[in-house]
């Protein structure tokens, strides 16, 4: 074994020893987690979630001969991933894993002069990424759309309505309670709007009632994100600061799942839907001034 080595580290560098290291440990991790969310599941998925478990060994078992060593997988990703299938669903925590085996792939493709075998893992990522992952859908990812519908509205509408109530009413107990009516209320009606939507359109692969309730929901949560504050806060001001932080944090969050499970870029969905926030919310803070001023309100 120590001959063996010797000799290869002659032939490869430390730095390239410790490289295929790297992905000898990023290999057999995403085997276990594979393997794992496989075990979890019925039907096609399993299927598939297994066949690319055993691609990534079979990957690990190719470093491995160049290193003669043994790496232990990353435990806590396997924790981390099983998580994030329970709760954002199978697809989001099987691309997002796609996703970072993207920049294992440049590194891949440096070393297929060096390493004959780099050829057929990179294509195995490839179908991983192109072909496998392509055939799985779960109602989470077929109703998206009525997510972004719910989130996008309530974040722009309702981050707008409390900069302007902020402004004109100036008490966080008032403005927290008009923003739960006000927010429950567009929640109502965008998922009825919604059920009509999809109901007209006669799409069979979606349920107009499921449509619906995913809209009203992403609607409703984002409404208690951003009322929250003012119900637990005195100062109007700081309320309105912690709500425009609690909107961006959502917005980063749920922009990082729409590029993930859309394939999609993460900085443009971000700030083009910060920007529309932005601009609401700044309109918002003009009107509540000139409704002051203009009504005499005093609270």
């Amino acid at each position: 074994m120590w001959v063996i080595y010797m000799e290869q580290e002659t032939k490869y560098s430390k730095d390239t020893i410790e490289m295929i290291k790297g992905f000898q440990q990023s290999e057999i991790t995403e085997h276990y987690v594979y393997k794992e969310i496989a075990n979890s599941i019925k039907g096609k998925n399993k299927d598939i979630l297994l066949k690319i478990s055993n691609d990534e060994l079979l990957h690990y078992n190719i470093w491995k001969k160049y290193t003669n060593e043994d790496v232990p997988p990353q435990k806590w990703k396997i924790v981390f991933y099983k998580l994030i299938v329970k709760l954002f669903g199978l697809s989001f925590a099987a691309k997002l894993m796609e996703k970072n085996e993207n920049s294992a792939e440049q590194k891949y493709k440096d070393l297929v002069n060096e390493f004959k075998e780099t050829d057929s893992i990179l294509k195995d990522e490839y179908e991983h990424e192109n072909a496998v992952l392509s055939m799985i859908e779960e109602k989470k990812v077929k109703y998206i759309g009525s997510m972004v519908l719910g989130l996008n509205d309530a974040l722009v509408e309702l981050s707008g309505t409390l900069a302007g109530l902020s402004l004109a009413l100036r008490n966080s107990k008032l403005i927290g309670l008009a923003g739960i009516i006000t927010g429950i209320a567009a929640a109502m009606s965008m998922a009825s709007a919604e059920y009509l939507s999809q109901k007209s359109e006669d799409e069979k692969d979606k349920n107009p009632l499921l449509a619906s309730f995913f809209t009203g929901i992403a609607y409703i949560l984002t409404v208690i994100i951003l009322v929250a504050p003012y119900l637990l806060l005195k100062y109007y001001i700081a309320a309105l600061v912690f709500s425009i932080i609690n909107g961006i944090i959502a917005l980063t969050f749920f922009s990082f799942f729409i590029s993930v499970v859309k394939d999609k870029s993460f900085k443009h969905t971000f700030f083009e839907m910060f920007a529309i926030n932005s601009t609401v919310i700044f309109i918002s803070f003009l009107v509540g001034i000139f409704v002051r001023k203009t009504f005499g309100i005093d609270l």
